[in-house]
């Protein structure tokens, strides 16, 4: 892109100024830089609960409806464990990473952490940051979860968090503005790029079947060559690339064709209108004029709820489209929640992971507010009280019943996936604002792969 200093360049040296200044702020480097070597059978247990008045902290990033099923939870707690008081701290997912990221490595983040599954690679890749869980399950019912989900979030031999939820992409679609361009939503790739074109003639230029932002844009072109080539990305191991330049081309330039089709919004012209805010924040989403997107099945009812009384009706969880001879797509650990090291009291923050996914009371009122639970027990204690929305319960046995690839550890990167500022969102800027092919930008995903660990 020819400017003076690019978007992306702008942001990361803003963000970079922002970081320094809460660590200056915070101070202090906590346990950082300890590492954690026990297993389930030598974990030592932790000091028992407290007799004495407790204070914990606890963060998390969500929606609204997030936040509110988190702090009605915790006043329940409080109210069933009188001594501990719990103050929260939550946002947005715009910046969050950003936030936290800079918490961890000052060794000030919370007592208490909602998790990406990749934070346990990223931030604790030695055990430095979180606990081993192991050591509190006098508080924490482990035996809740299956093996294979508690092994997703055992690193450093230590089991650095409990998964909240299982998740993948699901499409979801208008029907209200699909019903008005005369077709049906889509099921197959010819049938979506030929939504493209109808959508121009039928509604105008105005008009999208499909909106993926750069991050979007990334695992469906992921999606699409696991459709086709019947591989996942990268080992989820190893995280050593399956995919040589030639068909990563092929991969861009699929996104490229959905552009170029009318199938999706470029890039520019949506920042025009809305920046970097979420599609569900948009008025082209919020009115129907974006009548579809490609997203976590735990977002379907904050994608639902944020159209207007007009489109509201319409919302519709899709099928997953098979591009290929294959079932591409992946699924992942959604967010898990850990106890940082420099948490004072484990005993009491394992009490409180244990309320809010395992016990009734809970497990309840959170519902599927983070996903589908993963906890045996929670998913009971949700779905015998109303709680578990038939929307995301949908989005979810559709991913699960299609997927069939894994994800490594590298993949969510900050670095690469960050808003703003991420190899992704650089790759499918300059698809649009530079009219490129994809062989022209596969060394800059490429090198950027490279730069955070993969073997490419």
């Amino acid at each position: 892109m020819s400017k003076a200093i690019s978007r992306r360049d702008f942001l990361k040296v803003s963000g970079a100024v922002g970081a320094a200044g809460l660590l200056a702020a915070c101070g202090g480097s906590g346990n950082a830089g300890s590492t954690a070597t026990s297993t389930a059978a030598s974990a030592a247990s932790v000091a028992g609960l407290s007799s004495d008045p407790v204070t914990l902290t606890m963060s998390w990033w969500g929606g609204e409806s997030r936040h509110n099923a988190y702090q009605e939870a915790i006043k329940a707690f409080m109210a069933k464990n009188s001594t501990i008081t719990i103050n929260p701290t939550f946002a947005a997912w715009s910046g969050w990473e950003d936030t936290m990221s800079t918490k961890f490595a000052g060794g000030v983040a919370e007592d208490v952490c909602q998790i990406n599954w990749n934070w346990l690679y990223n931030y604790s890749k030695s055990g430095q940051t979180f606990i081993d869980l192991n050591s509190v399950t006098d508080y924490l019912d482990l035996t809740q979860w299956d093996e294979a989900k508690l092994a997703a979030c055992n690193v450093a031999n230590a089991q650095q968090c409990v998964p909240v939820s299982m998740t993948g992409r699901i499409f979801y679609w208008n029907k209200t503005t699909f019903d008005k361009a005369g077709i049906s939503y889509p099921t197959t790739l010819d049938e979506l790029m030929a939504a493209g074109k109808t959508f121009q003639e039928k509604l105008g230029d105005d008009y999208y079947p499909l909106h993926l932002g750069a991050y979007d844009r990334m695992i469906l072109m992921v999606f699409y060559l696991e459709s086709k080539y019947g591989k996942d990305w990268a080992d989820p191991t190893t995280s050593t690339l399956n995919y040589d330049a030639d068909q990563i081309a092929e991969g861009i330039d699929f996104i490229k064709s959905l552009v170029d089709g009318h199938v999706i919004m470029s890039l520019p012209t949506y920042y025009g209108s809305n920046g970097d805010n979420a599609a569900h924040q948009s008025n082209e989403w919020i009115t129907g004029k974006l009548a579809g997107c490609f997203e976590w099945d735990s977002s379907a009812t904050k994608y639902a709820d944020a159209l207007d009384e007009e489109n509201k009706a319409g919302f519709t969880v899709g099928d997953e489209i098979k591009f290929g001879d294959y079932n591409g797509g992946f699924s992942k650990v959604s967010m898990g929640l850990a106890i940082t090291k420099t948490c004072a009291h484990p005993a009491e923050a394992a009490t409180l992971i244990n309320f809010l996914l395992n016990e009734e009371e809970g497990a309840s009122i959170m519902g599927s507010e983070c996903g589908i639970p993963a906890s045996k027990a929670g998913l009971a204690a949700a779905q015998a009280a109303g709680a578990v929305k038939e929307l995301v319960a949908e989005a979810n046995g559709k991913v699960m019943a299609f997927v069939s690839n894994q994800l490594d550890p590298l993949f969510e990167s900050n670095d690469l996936k960050a808003t703003g500022t991420g190899v992704y969102q650089e790759v499918f800027d300059s698809l649009d604002y530079d009219n490129v092919s994809g062989a022209d930008l596969v060394d800059t995903l490429l090198d950027g792969m490279d730069a955070v660990g993969y073997t490419v």
